[in-house]
């Protein structure tokens, strides 16, 4: 059954590591029929809930799933291969459509920033035993939160989104909780919570948002003891949370305050639509703001606010690790907020307009396609491996729907950030080519 890779191990943890390194390996390839519990505690000389044990980690830890009957299995996209490997690299004469990144054109320059933060750098180095957040950082990102509606709580600096999100879970959940998460939903962030020991729980998404009956499901049901929301320009499909759909799920979170909810406005100065907040329902919550997008993905920042108590929590971990992020990027990002030097309704204009005209142009074509804000548009197609390799051929690399979603179906993503005005048309015909009109369907 399993060739020649043997299991080995007395303990749950060590079986459960022997398991995890021959998938890490390769040995035990995505899709793997492991031996039924009973047969591998025979072949161990253990007792079967010990095998249990190590099943229950591991489908924990997203490395296996079972299926009743059929038995575990190795995750057909286990949590030790990442997902952004699930790509198509686009050869030479064929245009990127596939990335997710921003428009070169629409970042600032840096020179002038970086230049006056060398300068007051040489006047007074920062030095250990600092506080962790530069005071003017701290005082533009939280001007910048209350000028949203975002509850009052102290202001902390991580290394981008991701940086973040992972300190709050870490700092608030235990292996084997359940995490309510998009899906389609950001495919680092599906890797991230396995990665973690946590248990991701899927949860539709429409071009609103996250649907307040599959985040009540994944809490009353599933266990979720956290639940992850983007609020504007959703990776990959664009939703953007409406007033509406916020007050609906603001009553369902209401309803369960000690669950932990975090916030991820990645889409902050790069959208159009007003922020809706959900946080405040919750007893613990915490609201991640990116750079990456409205000023450079290499800009490793985002700032962060929740309530004192998680924020604590997260700064007093940080600074067993890395101490502190940088302050000359701090100071850096705090120069550009204070220069304007990114209009963020030029940004967005610039974005909406080729989003817009994508999506409009594949509604000609019997296309259905989604994207509300940002710079992704999302298409559900019949068959994803096809539409790839199709639209390939065609002169159009694209996203696999694959690295961005759990349970929904099959799709691609299209970035419209490196698209002109004349490549939309083209864009739309080769892809209507290579999927055909789509009936209309939530993509949850």
């Amino acid at each position: 059954m399993l060739g020649e890779y043997r299991i080995e191990g007395r303990r749950a943890s060590d079986i459960a590591a022997s398991i995890e390194r021959g998938v890490g390996e390769g040995a035990l390839p995505p899709g793997q029929l492991l031996p039924p519990m009973r047969e591998l505690a025979g072949i161990l000389g253990v007792n079967p809930n010990t095998v249990a044990a190590a099943y229950r980690t591991l489908r924990e830890r997203g490395v296996i799933e079972t299926d009743g009957r059929r038995g575990s299995r190795v995750r057909p996209r286990p949590a030790t291969t990442a997902r952004g490997s699930i790509r198509v690299e686009a050869p030479a004469g064929v245009r990127d459509v596939s990335n997710g990144s921003p428009d070169p054109a629409l970042l600032p320059p840096l020179g002038e920033a970086f230049a006056e933060v060398a300068r007051r750098y040489g006047e007074q180095p920062v030095l250990y035993g600092e506080v962790p957040v530069d005071e003017e950082f701290g005082r533009l990102a939280r001007a910048a939160f209350d000028a949203d509606g975002v509850p009052a709580g102290p202001v902390g600096v991580a290394s981008g989104s991701l940086d973040a999100i992972e300190r709050v879970l870490a700092a608030r959940l235990r292996p084997g909780d359940a995490v309510a998460v998009e899906d389609p939903g950001w495919g680092s962030l599906l890797d991230l919570v396995p990665a973690l020991g946590l248990r991701p729980v899927p949860v539709a998404v429409d071009d609103e948002g996250p649907l307040p009956e599959a985040v009540e499901r994944a809490i009353r049901q599933d266990g979720a003891r956290a639940v992850i929301v983007t609020d504007r320009a959703q990776n990959p499909t664009g939703a953007c949370v409406t007033a509406a759909r916020a007050g609906e799920l603001r009553r369902v979170l209401g309803a369960h305050p000690g669950v932990l909810l975090v916030e991820d406005d990645h889409g902050h100065g790069i959208v159009a639509q007003p922020l809706h907040l959900l946080a405040g329902v919750t007893d613990h919550w915490v609201l991640v703001r990116s750079v990456a997008k409205a000023y450079g993905p290499d800009l490793r920042i985002a700032a962060f606010t929740g309530d004192a108590e998680t924020v604590d929590r997260v700064l007093g971990r940080q600074r067993l690790g890395p101490g502190w992020v940088s302050k000359l990027l701090q100071r850096t990002v705090a120069h550009l907020w204070a220069t304007g030097a990114v209009d963020p309704a030029v940004v967005a204009r610039a974005y909406g307009k080729r989003r817009d005209g994508l999506v409009r142009a594949l509604a000609r074509r019997g296309v259905e396609a989604h994207g509300c804000g940002g710079m992704n548009v999302w298409v559900p197609v019949p068959d994803e491996t096809g539409a790839v390799t199709r639209l390939l051929a065609a002169g159009w690399a694209v996203a696999p729907g694959a690295r961005f979603r759990m349970e929904t179906g099959p799709a691609v993503r299209l970035t419209v950030s490196g698209l002109a005005a004349s490549d939309v048309e083209a864009l739309a015909g080769a892809v209507a080519g290579a999927v055909g009109p789509v009936a209309a369907r939530s993509y949850g």
